[in-house]
């Protein structure tokens, strides 16, 4: 999948705007819940949902996160939701360097809210990775390279986006190493 991936330089000409990328946290998948929650809802353990929300808000849950295996606690409100983050996999700036400058708004808003792009992560985690790929950042902990270069290299390949040399020769070893 890595070597049919075309070759880019990263850079275009229109800068990067977040709003490009429609509403954040749609509900694209037309479940009646936004995506941020249904992401929070698949990642979290012991999940506890507001009552009457039909298990769309999420209140609670517990996260083993991802990228480093640290547990967290989360819980919805406005000092301690931003503790616990949904990071987009293929950072959707990275995504606009490497080809979604060229899509459809459509395409972009479907992009953002793309469960496979998604996971929840703690907000350090996701302010360090912030729109890097694999040639920039890779999960602290080693046990999560593998299975984060391949969830990378699967998104990059389902939209068509391109790579660069680094980010080709960085996902490439990392891979040998699975």
């Amino acid at each position: 999948m890595l070597s049919r991936l075309p070759t880019v330089s990263g850079v275009v000409d229109a800068p990067y705007q977040r709003d490009l990328f429609g509403e954040r946290w749609a509900d694209v998948d037309g479940n009646g819940c936004d995506t941020r929650n249904d992401v929070l809802a698949r990642d979290l353990s012991a999940v506890v949902f507001r009552e009457g929300s039909g298990e769309c808000k999420v209140l609670e849950g517990v996260l083993v996160d991802p990228y480093d295996g640290h547990t967290e606690s989360f819980t919805s409100g406005e000092q301690t939701s931003p503790l616990v983050q949904i990071d987009h996999i293929v950072a959707l700036a990275w995504a606009w360097r490497h080809g979604a400058d060229r899509w459809s708004d459509a395409e972009r808003l479907v992009f953002a809210n793309d469960p496979a792009n998604l996971v929840v992560t703690a907000d350090e985690i996701n302010s360090a990775k912030s729109d890097s790929g694999p040639a920039e950042w890779m999960p602290p902990a080693a046990a999560s390279v593998c299975g984060y270069v391949i969830a990378w290299v699967s998104v990059v390949d389902a939209y068509d986006l391109g790579i660069t040399g680094p980010d080709r020769e960085a996902a490439r070893s990392a891979l040998t190493r699975c």
